[in-house]
């Protein structure tokens, strides 16, 4: 008798994540945003402070403030030392972190439920009272600088990153480096610091995530007593400069003595809240996550013409740039290369990708964003990254469904706009004997 096959079909309908009822947003009268997400598995709590300030909210001049406010910040207020923001933090087991994007910056503080009051009381302190003694902001001043030689001076990735930016944008703040341009960090006067805290760090312009071992009308009144006293400020004026359209492809050309040249290509790509976005991040993942991928399979594995090959998108309130980057072997030819991944991109233009490879990629996210939303951490930053940049933390409960919803044809889409040669710029770090300047 002879056996036949059968083709089975099935529709993949992922499960919504659990919690969107628990879930509880009040803002306070002063303007500021709080969602308290209770979850009772272990007796911690995780909470993040968004602040509506990054490089975007800055002009020559003052560029690189927001940066160092996440430094400023654990510098003591008017009732508390330097240092003492740590030391209370950590004294009953918790621990604290920062980071500062074009967009926002986000302080995280984890902790044991028993200290919700004390870290509440600690973060309104410094949005409130914080403490601008010159000794410290000559001090954090020279942290900085170092921190920037280290990031971008001596980094050949953060050195030509910062240039492509730079030459990518003709008008808005997003051309600007987050941490800053070397004489503006010299340059920052008192009343430009104390103006920025002001308006930036105004409870109006705050959103603050718990999620954790609470009670949320418990957490709500503890925000509401030590937040709630902050006065409202008026509004930060909004980002008035829009990029042009670019028209033609821009090079940064740059020479030093480096080992492993550099290529990378930053595409114009939406904003964050882009109902594309679900597409651009599988795109993102059949390219370039993982040694499956397929630009590493094609330049790392089979040309040998890369070392590795990575990229992000940028995602933040305005269209930004989606990167595409390239870590060549020693004397390889960086135009060469650079051929070669474009023949690769025109190829998924002009094909698309295969079902495999977009079920590859929907499996990756669907780990990522079920890995991030199993700790109390991931809940906390979620809540905050939707709420903040789509406008909608519920959105977050979404995730899935929208991923499941991407199907081949807009993947190929999506490429076919945002892979544009004309729409880019180009960074090519090349070897030689001796350095030389950035040139568009």
């Amino acid at each position: 008798m002879k056996r036949t096959a059968l083709a089975r079909s099935a529709v993949y309908c992922p499960a919504e994540p659990a919690g969107r009822a628990q879930v509880h947003a009040r803002r306070l009268a002063n303007g500021m945003q709080v969602i308290v997400w209770p979850v009772h598995h272990i007796p911690n709590v995780a909470l993040n402070l968004w602040v509506r300030a990054g490089s975007r909210n800055e002009r020559p001049g003052i560029t690189g403030l927001a940066h160092f406010f996440e430094h400023m910040m654990f510098n003591g207020t008017r009732a508390r030392a330097p240092g003492e923001f740590d030391r209370l933090m950590e004294a009953q087991g918790g621990a604290n972190n920062a980071f500062t994007s074009d967009d926002v910056t986000v302080y995280e503080d984890w902790f044991p439920a028993s200290a919700l009051e004390l870290v509440l009381a600690l973060e309104a302190d410094r949005v409130a009272n914080l403490a601008f003694a010159p000794e410290l902001i000559e001090s954090e001043r020279g942290v900085v600088a170092s921190e920037r030689r280290l990031r971008v001076e001596d980094n050949n990735h953060g050195l030509l990153a910062e240039q492509v930016q730079a030459a990518a944008f003709t008008t808005h703040p997003y051309r600007f480096p987050t941490i800053g341009w070397p004489e503006d960090i010299r340059a920052w006067r008192l009343e430009d610091l104390q103006r920025f805290h002001r308006t930036y760090y105004a409870p109006n312009n705050l959103t603050l995530t718990l999620a954790g071992d609470v009670d949320p009308d418990e957490a709500l009144e503890l925000v509401r007593r030590y937040f709630g006293p902050i006065a409202a400020q008026a509004p930060p004026a909004p980002v008035a400069e829009r990029e042009p359209p670019q028209l033609a492809e821009r090079r940064v050309r740059m020479r030093r003595k480096v080992q492993t040249p550099l290529v990378q290509c930053a595409y114009k790509a939406p904003a964050a809240a882009d109902e594309r976005a679900s597409a651009i991040h599988l795109l993102m993942s059949v390219l370039m996550e993982g040694d499956a991928s397929r630009l590493h399979r094609a330049l790392v594995e089979e040309r040998r013409l890369a070392i590795e090959v990575g990229g992000h998108w940028q995602e933040g309130f305005d269209p930004g740039l989606l990167w595409v980057s390239l870590t060549l072997p020693q004397d390889t030819d960086p135009d060469h290369a650079l051929t070669v991944l474009d023949a690769q991109l025109a190829r998924v233009i002009a094909e698309g990708v295969t079902q495999a490879e977009l079920e590859r990629a929907r499996n990756l996210a669907m780990v990522g964003f079920w890995k991030r939303l199993a700790t109390i951490d991931g809940k906390a930053h979620l809540l905050g990254e939707y709420a903040i940049f789509h406008n909608r933390w519920a959105e977050l409960f979404d995730a899935p469904a929208r991923l499941a919803a991407v199907s081949r044809e807009e993947l190929r889409a999506t490429a076919a706009t945002i892979f544009v040669a004309n729409r880019r710029t180009v960074g090519i770090l090349a070897s030689s004997g001796a350095t030389a300047g950035a040139g568009r």
